[in-house]
């Protein structure tokens, strides 16, 4: 694994015409306050010249120009690209040991004091299987917990009674594309899609959550997902009450206790929304009663925007045990770990040497994440006072926070020494790629106000050439924040944040973490908290860093999606498709 060192600066690119696809056009509004020296021609920003961006550049007419931008962007986001393929029916030959109903509907929950909370929820019926394959979490705005083991077969019954399109993605898992829950197969209101799939993947902590074009982030944020265990019969790892979720998600309430999303506030949706609560398993209590003794925590982060650093307050190491694709060959001691949206860690937990009544907090550390946009947001906009376009003003990326506080209990729970070794994990050799001399680049960054990957937007059907690969063969990815030289130069530069990357269908090994473009300060804040071992389906990308990964497309054919998993830059168009050909 090779990781590279950081320079203090950042690449400039050029401006180059964006390929992005826009599903809106330029509002048929004038603005009465626009400065008299910009043209009605110009305030189309997204084919604004560079040399007219360069010579009459003010930070007036940089506001007003992306004012309309983003207003584009907002209204890009709230299209619809839909290819419905309508409701799937079951198949008759699929003899499934689980079958389980989850239906999708506006709900009230109690989840603070006061009025109801409108939320949406996965209602959930056990139809086939055992009691232990399908658990609620009390008092929880969030889905149930699916729990099955390698080689079952499990049929999902999803009802739709959402106002718009849905569809469920069932996140990590390898299974045939028309089961992984493209947007492609969102069904509508009143209408029932049927997932049938056999679990190939290893034990370990994956998850469920909506995936329809342009609307997963609003879906995801109101209550929509769930764990989908694979189970292990480790005994050397904690169990039953000592094996406990731990959801990660941020949120913020009206005066009414109505669920806040991006609504007038185009920055939000631009950076990604940041809620100004902790929500632990879809629950506000943040402190939770164990015993002395040990625990594995399946930590997911599943909030839209948020990045975590997590760290103990006592100060003891981070523990890792797993990661996306489950169990690592050896723990790892971290003083601190950095997680993004969509991933998932294990964590081995022992309060068995704690006194009753003392009390340890998971909290997440102060750190740079590289956000360029907030500082241009918050200085230049709060001087112009304009409000709508301020950043997220429930605070940004990187602000320490308290997540879940530990009270331990006078009662004497399980004690288990950590093992110091697990299952081998047989790597997959890169000099086997098929393109291992030249990997495939896939560019993230902003262009003209869309965020891009290769200066593409999502479009439902399309897959350029570098998209295809085919079955039975490895290739080399490589990652990179930042754009290929191609793009907006300085105006890119002001637009850097980071992108946690997820590819559908498979599980891959990070090769290589180039950190030679990031910012300096950046890297220093964070570079102790990555784990590049194990199975993994998502991994942050920080702002100038490069990542390669491997991976071997194997068993299906057929389309899948690669996307960013800030769900809001998910649904402005951050997402592409790959397939699978034979």
């Amino acid at each position: 694994m090779l990781v590279t060192s950081p320079s203090s600066g950042s690449k400039t690119g050029a401006m180059a015409p964006s390929r992005g696809h826009s599903s809106c056009p330029v509002p048929p509004y004038s603005v009465p306050h626009a400065p008299s020296s910009i043209k009605q021609s110009q305030v189309q920003f997204v084919t604004l010249p560079k040399t007219l961006i360069m010579k009459n550049f003010t930070p007036t007419k940089f506001i007003f120009m992306l004012l309309i931008a983003t207003g584009l962007s907002a209204c890009n986001a709230q299209g619809k690209n839909s290819s419905n393929t309508g409701s799937r029916e079951a198949n008759k030959d699929f003899n499934p040991d689980i079958e389980i109903e989850l239906t999708a509907r506006p709900v009230a929950m109690q989840i603070l004091d006061g009025p109801k909370t409108e939320v949406f929820h996965y209602n959930s019926k056990l139809i086939k299987g055992e009691d232990y394959n399908l658990s609620e979490i009390d008092g929880s705005y969030l889905g149930p917990i699916i729990k099955v083991k390698r080689g079952q077969k499990i049929r999902v019954i999803f009802k739709n009674q959402l106002p718009r399109e849905s569809i469920i993605h069932w996140h990590g898992l390898h299974i045939p594309p028309e089961m992984d829950g493209h947007p492609m197969h969102a069904i509508n209101k009143g209408e029932t899609y049927v997932f049938e799939m056999e679990i190939v993947d290893r034990p370990g902590t994956y998850w469920f959550h909506p995936h329809p074009d342009k609307i997963t982030g609003p879906q995801v944020y109101k209550g929509l997902a769930g764990l989908f265990i694979i189970e292990d019969e480790n005994e050397k790892l904690p169990s039953g009450e000592y094996d406990q979720p731990l959801i990660i998600q941020d949120r913020s309430f009206d005066e009414n206790n109505q669920l806040m999303y991006v609504e007038g506030s185009p920055m939000q949706r631009m950076e990604g929304f940041l809620g100004d609560q902790i929500f632990i398993n879809g629950q506000k209590e943040q402190t939770k009663t164990v015993k002395q003794g040990t625990y594995r925590f399946r930590v997911l982060n599943g909030s839209n925007a948020r990045i975590y650093k997590l760290a103990w307050s006592d100060g003891s190491d981070i523990r890792v045990i797993a990661t996306d694709g489950g169990l690592l060959e050896n723990p790892i001691s971290k003083p601190y770990l950095i997680l993004a949206p969509g991933e998932r860690v294990e964590i081995w937990k022992d309060f068995s040497n704690f006194n009753a009544n003392e009390y340890v907090t998971l909290k997440s550390l102060a750190f740079n994440s590289g956000t360029s946009m907030g500082q241009m947001g918050g200085g230049m906009m709060n001087n112009m006072g304009g409000r709508m376009m301020q950043g997220n003003t429930s605070g940004k990326n990187g602000e320490p926070m308290d997540l879940q506080t530990f009270k331990v209990a006078q009662e004497k729970g399980k004690s288990l020494k950590l093992p110091q070794r697990f299952d081998a994990i047989e790597p997959i050799d890169p000099t086997k790629a098929v393109n291992y001399d030249s990997p495939k680049k896939f560019h993230f960054y902003n262009d003209r106000m869309n965020w891009v990957i290769n200066g593409e937007t999502f479009d439902m059907d399309e897959v350029a050439d570098w998209e295809k690969v085919k079955l039975n063969t490895t290739e080399v990815w490589q990652f990179i924040n930042g754009d290929d030289g191609t793009g907006m130069g300085m105006m890119q530069d002001m637009m850097q944040l980071p992108h946690p990357a997820h590819i559908h269908g498979l599980q891959f090994q990070i090769t290589e973490r180039d950190i030679s473009g990031m910012n300096a300060a950046v890297w220093q804040s964070v570079k102790d908290g990555f784990i590049n071992q194990g199975w993994q389906d998502t991994f942050l990308l920080m702002p100038g860093m490069k990542v390669k990964v491997v991976m071997t497309f194997r068993d299906f054919t057929g389309k899948y999606i690669y996307h960013c998993h800030n769900l809001e830059h998910e649904d402005m168009g951050m997402m592409r498709n790959y397939e699978v050909l034979p």
